[in-house]
This record gives C-alpha cells, sequence and structure tokens, in this order.
C-alpha cells in the first residue's frame, strides 16, 4: 500500500476484500484505521531507522530541497538526502515533507533546513553540507541564513533558462507557434488522426503520435519539433489528402521553415542530452558542470556558415550561460568535484597554473582534516595530570584497574628493532603528496564508465583522497531528486485524498521513496 500509494481506503473495498477472502478465506482485513494509525506508522518506524543507521555511517551527506503545492492547496517543502555508502553506491533518501503555513521567506525555510539538519544529525565535524536547489531568491538566502553551503544552483535549471531565451527567438518562436497549431489539429481531429495513422503506415514510419509542447518545459518544444521532422513526410500526406485539407486552413511548413526546424533541433539536442544525463541519481554528476559548461559554450561559438536564425540562438545561450557559476568560491569547490572524478581528472578546461592549485589544495585539506581529527582525539583523552594523579593513588583504590597487557613474543623479539611510531606530520605530507601525483599520474578513465566503480577498487591506493571523494562526489547537480518526490507526492494527494494530513504526507512521501520492498 505504501509503496504502490494506493489509499487506506483500498482494505475496505468489496473487490479487494473477496479478493483476498478467495486467496485466503481465514484472513481477517484489518480496518483503514488501524492501517494508518498502527501498520503504516510501523513501517515507517521501521524505515525510518535504517535510514537513520545509513546516515549516520555516511562520512558526508548533501541535501536538496524544493516546494509544492498539493491538490488541496498546501504547500510543503521536501528535503532529499544525497551520499555515499561504504561500498561505493550513490544513495538517494527523502527525509522529510514539511507543511509550509506561512509566507515562504528565507527565515522560514532557513529554520525548516536546520530542523532537517539537527533531527538527523547530518552534521560532520569540519565538513560542511552543501545544498542543491533552483535559483529562487529565498531559497538562496534561506541556505546561507541556515549556515549550509556550498549552495549549488541547479543546473538543469540554468539549461532550461538559456534554452527558452533561444527558443524565444522571434524565427523560432513563430516556427514553433506554427507546429503547434497543425498539431493541435491533428489532436483535435479524430478524421485527421485517422488519416495520419493511415499515412504512417503505409509509408512506413514509425506510428509515433505527435507531442504537443508545455510552455514552461523547453524540452517539449524541442520534443515537439523532432517528432514533426520524424514524421513530416506522413503529417504533409495527411494534410493533402481529401477528406482533411477541407477541415484546416492549410498551414505547412515551407521548405525554409523545415531548415529552420532542423538547425533548431540540431543546436538544442545537445541541451537535451545534457539534462538527461544530469538527471542521473546513481552516479556523480556535480563533477560534470563546469566541463559541461566549457563544452556548450565552446558549441555554441560562431562559424562564418551559420544561418542569422542560429547565431542568434546561439548568441542568446551563450550570453546567458557565461553569467552561470562565476563565483570564484563555488568555481573551486566544482574544480575539486571534478579532479576527484577520473574521467575529468585532467582538468582541461584549467590552465596549468590553475590545474595545480586544484590538487595543492587537496594536500592542505587532507592535512588540516588529519590535524582536527588529533586535536579531536587530544581533548578526548585524559590530561597529563589526571594520569599522574590516577598513578599516584593508593593501591587499594586502583587495585580494580586492569594490568598493563603482557608483550607478546614477537613484540618480545622484534620490538626494540622494528618499533612502531606514529607517522610525523612532515612524513604525513609527503605521503599525501606522492599520492596525489599518483593520482594525476594515473590514467583518466573512459567516459562511459562508472566513477564510483573505480573508486571503490582503488581506495586502497588513494586512501586520503577517496576520503575527499565520498564527500566532493556526492552532492547533486540538480534539484531533479526533489522535483521527482512531487510528482510522486501528486500520486498520493490526489484528489480523492486530498484531505490526508500532513503527518500522512511525510509518512507517505518518505515511505514512496524509501521503502525497500523485499
Amino acid at each position: 500500500m505504501s509503496s504502490s500509494m494506493r489509499p487506506y481506503s483500498l482494505v475496505e473495498e468489496p473487490g479487494f476484500k473477496y479478493l483476498l477472502h478467495v486467496l485466503e478465506p481465514r484472513y481477517n482485513m484489518p480496518s483503514r484505521t488501524h492501517m494508518r494509525q498502527t501498520v503504516v506508522p510501523s513501517i515507517y518506524n521501521q524505515t525510518r531507522t535504517l535510514m537513520e543507521h545509513e546516515l549516520s555511517a555516511a562520512p558526508s551527506v548533501s541535501l536538496t530541497t524544493d516546494g509544492w503545492t498539493s491538490r488541496a492547496t498546501e504547500s510543503y517543502l521536501t528535503v532529499t538526502a544525497h551520499f555515499i555508502d561504504s561500498d561505493w553506491k550513490m544513495k538517494a533518501s527523502v527525509l522529510q515533507t514539511r507543511p509550509l503555513y506561512e509566507q515562504h521567506t528565507s527565515t522560514l525555510l532557513a529554520e525548516k533546513l536546520q530542523e532537517v539538519v539537527a533531527e538527523w544529525k547530518l552534521e560532520r565535524p569540519g565538513k560542511t553540507i552543501s545544498v542543491t536547489t533552483d535559483n529562487a531568491k529565498n531559497i538562496v538566502n534561506a541556505v546561507r541564513e541556515a549556515g549550509l553551503g556550498p549552495h549549488v544552483a541547479c543546473f538543469a535549471h540554468f539549461l532550461n533558462l538559456a534554452a527558452q531565451k533561444a527558443l524565444a527567438v522571434n524565427q523560432v518562436s513563430r516556427l514553433l507557434g506554427k507546429i503547434r497549431k497543425i498539431v493541435t489539429f491533428f489532436h483535435r481531429s479524430t478524421t485527421a488522426a485517422y488519416v495520419l495513422e493511415r499515412k504512417q503506415l503505409a509509408l512506413d514510419l514509425p506510428k509515433h503520435s505527435l507531442i504537443h509542447d508545455v510552455s514552461t518545459r523547453w524540452n517539449s518544444s524541442y520534443e515537439m519539433v523532432e517528432r514533426y521532422l520524424e514524421q513530416q513526410v506522413a503529417i504533409y500526406s495527411a494534410l493533402t489528402d481529401n477528406s482533411v485539407k477541407n477541415k484546416q486552413d492549410g498551414s505547412r511548413l515551407s521548405d525554409q521553415e523545415v531548415s529552420f526546424a532542423e538547425s533548431v533541433v540540431r543546436i538544442m539536442k545537445p541541451l537535451k542530452t545534457i539534462t538527461t544525463i544530469l538527471s542521473t541519481e546513481t552516479t556523480p554528476s556535480v563533477s560534470m558542470i563546469l566541463p559541461l559548461k566549457t563544452m556548450i559554450m565552446k558549441s555554441m561559438e560562431q562559424n562564418d556558415d551559420d544561418a542569422p536564425i542560429v547565431r542568434e540562438m546561439k548568441n542568446a545561450i551563450r550570453e546567458n550561460l557565461q553569467i552561470r557559476y562565476i563565483d570564484p568560491d563555488l568555481q573551486d569547490f566544482f574544480n575539486k568535484c571534478t579532479a576527484l572524478d577520473p574521467r575529468f581528472k585532467s582538468l582541461p578546461h584549467l590552465d596549468p597554473a590553475h590545474h595545480q592549485n586544484v590538487f595543492d589544495a587537496f594536500i592542505a585539506e587532507v592535512m588540516s582534516r588529519t590535524e582536527q581529527i588529533e586535536t579531536e582525539t587530544t581533548q578526548d583523552r585524559p590530561s597529563t595530570s589526571q594520569a599522574t594523579s590516577f598513578a599516584e593513588m593508593p593501591e587499594s583504590e586502583t587495585s580494580s584497574s586492569p594490568p598493563p597487557p603482557k608483550k607478546s613474543a614477537m613484540a618480545e623479539v622484534f620490538g626494540s628493532l622494528f618499533a612502531t611510531s606514529q607517522m610525523d606530520h612532515t612524513d604525513l605530507k609527503q605521503k599525501v603528496k606522492e599520492e596525489v601525483h599518483a593520482y594525476i599520474a594515473k590514467e583518466s578513465t573512459s567516459l562511459e564508465s562508472d566513477p564510483l566503480d573505480w573508486w571503490r577498487s582503488n581506495e586502497t591506493i588513494f586512501p586520503n583522497l577517496a576520503k575527499l571523494a565520498k564527500c566532493y562526489l556526492a552532492v547533486p547537480a540538480t534539484s531533479v531528486p526533489s522535483e521527482r518526490v512531487f510528482s510522486k507526492a501528486g500520486d498520493i494527494v490526489i484528489a480523492t485524498r486530498s484531505t490526508l494530513t500532513s503527518e500522512s504526507v511525510d509518512i507517505l512521501v518518505f515511505l514512496k521513496k524509501n521503502l525497500k520492498i523485499q
């Protein structure tokens, strides 16, 4: 019920009760109240306990978050967590879904984020909690007010803005309007739709429906144009058929407009492919942000043989993207993420000096974390004065203390010759330098490879960098994981279940994402 998003009332439906009676006549179905108050909360608590254990073992956790509105016109904020587990698997889990009854100010959102961090114990000594969101001003400010960061603006959102600018070019906008009109005609006319199917069959074309775009989703406009080009012969043949041509106003694309449409698809296809790549939740994506931005900017450079419409589209995309991710601190963060991805560690978008700075920063970070761990360990040990006072205590008061451990035979024989001593600071720094240089010298992996598989195999060779990789590569490049939750939540808070309490919404969204059916 929890994973399939069926309502609690299912247990009282006559058909379902009859099915269970046929399968097992002795089974007595519990009431919907019992399911809501006892069974589902019990499953939630068990699943939450398992998640808390996984999160506590993660070296670092990143967050994505966004708001959504239910059919009952109630606002919610959903937060998802992302981390890499001990087996180098990327994990994504919904933490909680909380109602927002007040205006969505940055202060309110900051409080909600702080509550999530505290409730799930996400803080780690010496490590920050990155948050990936869209570019809305209130959530950007909220991340800063909550003391979290770095804040990663959703790359898919930026791509959407750049693509919308390109599609808003006058000639492109008119072209889309004309194709949209043709698609609408075939959607509304049953006769035209039937004729189109016959023409597809006769011309041996795929029996695909025409796609109508949605104004808020640029990729739907791309898909509309792409599908039109795929079916243009069948569309033209259908529009000139005697049973159809008198029912439409003669809107057809000219040869020049078809050429424009092909240019639109050619320019926008890389952005569509990148959006698909970045939407993954199973492999690192943040390491691709700067390489992909660099690639897009180069591919949008002007060519002498570009048509005017192509030049306008390329300019629109370049101008919109070149102002993204220009903060120096954020660029340093992204460069570290990219350097720890064995596919892109050569950092071709950087000059040699900046390339060296990135890897020098790794050495400094490892040393800083080591010093912090040593400081915390020293603070946890009893002070010298405490140790002396224990030694000076009367024998009667210390008799309960265990005697010092006896030396083993190996320690007796070889102890003085092969005494183990803690590595001093200088030796550790040299070791980390050698590790970093060996990592740089190692050949980059293929673009099709999984960087987490590579780290699983090389963790023992590069132990210090592996610890950093688990922190940096767990950061999502987009807020798509949170947005996917909205679509699932839309199936949960449907019209017939619009009176669900906020607690029930939280539990059901949580279980839909996190419950593992054995």
